[in-house]
């Protein structure tokens, strides 16, 4: 512990100013604009990963953006860990409600953050939770403590479902074989209160849109006699959920896992104190599904939410017009035994049903994945438990999130192995959102953490 401390301390600086630089790059995937970006930053990536020093490093190419991969193998015959991570990030927007633009590193403290934080766009997902393992990395092989060997794969699309990997995975089954995939792209209760998530959810996207007249219409002369687009997405969306918040999807709840009385008790021994979390977020009162506390919503029951919603004039001013179109997207985040594709189909044709006769509705499928249960009694498990008891002093409390990280059951299908998620960022970090930031503390206690993942678990292994 003294030793990598001391190397922390040492080049803290270098540590913070290499990851700033990293996040100087707009490497939005989602949007074409910013292509030459994310290739820039693939390269930024590949560079580090040879500074840190591993044997070999490439980016390999996709159909979409680059996977950029990298190895340090010390004997084929310890065990080899696979750390996954990517290098794109959410689109910024909406840009005004920034404090600071989002490409342009700050350190600012906060009441959560004492030591700082980093705000920029990535700063938390992924960038600065990946680059910790590249850090960590860099540590154990320049002071000889590597203890088994490590691989890295950072891809460049998991901000839009990561549509490339599943082929790059089959493509590369041996040279990506490895004992444990290890990933930092979740987060953890509090800095006092470590914890690894143990669950993810999964998730089915789609794009709906509704037509009603063949041309934008002057509401005026048309007004009250013609379906409105935009009233009738409305009355659509309002009605699927009833009046206990539960999903109206006919079939949607069949497969779902009810968890046990034994496991939600368990899961209410984290710490969560309803006020602050009312007034973190500065509302009135929490909204959720009938018989099912604020935790259990956001953790072990699915979701249907409306993403983003459009139609007709926007701008500044008035224009009287009924709009020809009508859009909304929509996500629904799924729990153990519900199959995207099949939600989707559900999704799609319950859509399509309830839809009044004046107008006519598309649904368009974007992407999914499944959700993820991990192994509390695997060695990877007890491994990163004992890392964290550690480097915080306390054991740490499973957890299962509410987010999605689809690539994590592709894994197990494609490569045979499991992953552990030992995420240091917090819920407070606004990711996807304005403001998004990292703390420097979570940051270094991040890169001091993760060798000991390697430590234990090699001697778990053997």
């Amino acid at each position: 512990m003294e030793q990598i401390n001391n190397y922390i301390s040492q080049h803290k600086d270098r540590f913070i100013s290499e990851l700033i630089e990293l996040l100087k790059l707009p490497s939005i995937s989602a949007d074409s604009a910013f292509s030459h970006d994310v290739l820039e930053t693939a390269k930024m990536v590949q560079q580090s990963l040879i500074n840190a020093g591993c044997d070999q490093t490439e980016i390999c190419e996709t159909k979409g953006y680059p996977v950029v991969y990298a190895e340090k193998m010390v004997d084929p015959n310890l065990p080899t860990i696979l750390v996954y991570g990517h290098y794109d990030v959410q689109p910024p927007d909406p840009i005004n409600l920034w404090d600071s633009p989002p490409f342009e590193p700050v350190i600012k403290k906060t009441e959560l953050h004492p030591d700082g934080a980093i705000f920029a766009r990535g700063a938390c997902d992924d960038k600065g939770q990946m680059y910790m393992h590249v850090k960590a990395v860099e540590f154990m092989i320049k002071n000889n403590q590597l203890p088994c060997n490590v691989k890295f794969m950072i891809e460049g699309e998991e901000e839009v479902g990561s549509d490339s990997l599943a082929d790059f995975l089959h493509d590369n089954k041996e040279k990506l074989s490895n004992d444990i995939i290890l990933i930092s792209d979740t987060g953890m209760i509090a800095n006092d209160v470590p914890s690894i998530t143990t669950g993810l959810r999964g998730l089915s996207y789609v794009e709906v849109e509704v037509t009603g007249p063949n041309r934008d219409l002057h509401s005026g002369i048309y007004g009250g006699a013609v379906p409105n687009p935009i009233n009738v997405l409305a009355k659509m969306i309002a009605s699927l959920h009833d009046n206990d918040h539960h999903i109206t999807v006919p079939h949607f709840y069949d497969k779902v896992v009810v968890v046990s009385k034994a496991e939600r008790e368990e899961m209410a021994k984290a710490p969560f104190n309803l006020e602050e979390y009312k007034k973190a977020l500065d509302i009135g009162d929490v909204m959720g599904e009938k018989g099912f506390t604020t935790s259990e919503r956001y953790s072990i029951r699915p979701t249907l939410d409306v993403n983003g919603i459009w139609g007709g004039y926007t701008g500044e001013g008035a224009k009287t017009v009924i709009a020809s179109k009508a859009y909304a997207k929509i996500s629904m985040r799924l729990v153990p035994h519900q199959d995207p594709d099949e939600i989707t189909d559900l999704f799609s044709k319950h859509f399509e049903s309830i839809a009044p006769k004046g107008v006519k509705v598309k649904v368009t499928p974007h992407h999914g994945g499944l959700p993820y249960v991990t192994n509390m009694d695997s060695i990877g498990y007890k491994a990163a438990a004992k890392a964290y008891e550690t480097t915080f002093g306390r054991t740490p409390i499973p957890e299962r999130t509410g987010g999605s990280i689809p690539i994590v059951a592709l894994f197990e299908q494609v490569l045979g192995s499991k992953t552990i998620l030992m995420g240091f960022g917090l819920d407070s970090d606004a990711i996807h959102s304005p403001n998004e930031h990292f703390g420097v503390w979570n940051y270094l206690k991040g890169i001091e953490t993760i060798p000991y993942f390697y430590k234990y678990y090699t001697e778990l292994y053997s």
